[in-house]
């Protein structure tokens, strides 16, 4: 009988746990168009990000300080608050299609990102997945009729590279001594949050009528879609490497359109079921030789100083 090393174990399961998070993405456009005001994308970015950044922090009575003030402010605006912005942007200006396409073009943001922060030079299987990933994901969401909108398009793709870029400086900084992840969630999402309030009212003015259909959504996509997925995502980044993680954000739109045939009723052609196979197929090659990397929240944030760092004592924020 052949045993799996503990490593390899261990890599697989911080994977499939961190793809739950893009898997969960994917319902953001079933909720939306079923339960959800229409025509108000920063409110409903707002309503992603702040309020469950806040009760985050509530439940884990962590703040940042030092230099993770500014670390976290950029994080917060790079990975929430200019990501959902322009992710909505995009797809109220872009066919469904075009803008997943577009975001699926995160993974080889990171790809030169990490290059130029980390450098780590692209490997050729990664950029061959990219590519693969991209493919099978135009093939499952793109159709013939697809119009293209200049604004769409900018907003697509630099919505992506700030997300690759996020994804990059996470797993470069990690997280500060005795942080765990669902304080460093709140931190970034309540920085995402306050950047996207006064967008919100100077776009959309006051928040809509809501009626219980749309409170179940809002509730459903800050506590679900947001804080646990955003939890599972980074923990992910400071566990393996970003150019690894960030494929798995191809999970998105392939789980949005299963969940579209399997909620909405809208059909799936042999076409998109290969698209599928393609993008996956690209997802995990993705995966193959990438090494597993110490979780830095349990290293002292002082580098080359030999220090006896106590036991922390347990937290909700640990729990993780």
């Amino acid at each position: 009988m052949t045993t799996i090393p503990a490593a390899t174990s261990s890599r697989v399961g911080t994977l499939a746990l961190t793809g739950l998070a893009p898997l969960v993405w994917g319902t953001t456009y079933a909720v939306t168009s079923e339960f959800l005001p229409s025509e108000r994308p920063m409110f409903t970015a707002l309503m992603r990000a702040l309020p469950v950044g806040l009760l985050l922090i509530a439940a884990t009575r962590r703040l940042p300080h030092g230099r993770w003030i500014w670390r976290a402010g950029l994080l917060g605006v790079l990975n929430i608050g200019v990501w959902f912005a322009l992710l909505f942007l995009a797809a109220y200006r872009l066919p469904g299609g075009v803008a997943a396409v577009l975001g699926a073009a995160t993974p080889m943001f990171a790809l030169g990102f990490a290059a130029m922060l980390l450098r780590e030079r692209p490997t050729s299987r990664k950029v061959i997945a990219a590519i693969i990933g991209i493919s099978g994901v135009a093939l499952v969401v793109l159709r013939a009729n697809a119009t293209l909108d200049v604004i769409g398009v900018a907003a697509g793709l630099v919505g992506a590279a700030s997300q690759a870029a996020g994804a990059v400086l996470t797993g470069k900084w990690g997280r500060p001594e005795g942080v765990g992840p669902v304080a460093f969630t709140g931190w970034q999402l309540t920085a995402g949050g306050l950047m996207l309030l006064p967008l919100a009212l100077l776009v959309e003015g006051a928040p809509p009528a809501m009626d219980v259909p749309a409170i179940g959504g809002y509730l459903y996509l800050g506590l679900i879609g947001t804080a646990a997925a955003y939890v599972l995502w980074f923990r992910g980044l400071s566990r393996m490497p970003a150019t690894s993680i960030a494929f798995l954000g191809l999970l998105s739109p392939l789980g949005a359109a299963v969940i579209g045939w399997a909620w909405l009723g809208q059909a799936l052609s042999p076409l998109q079921i290969l698209g599928i196979v393609i993008a996956l197929a690209g997802t995990l090659l993705a995966q193959t030789g990438a090494a597993r990397k110490p979780d830095d929240s349990k290293k002292p944030a002082v580098r080359n100083v030999s220090v006896t760092q106590p036991a922390p004592s347990a937290s909700v924020d640990q729990v993780a």
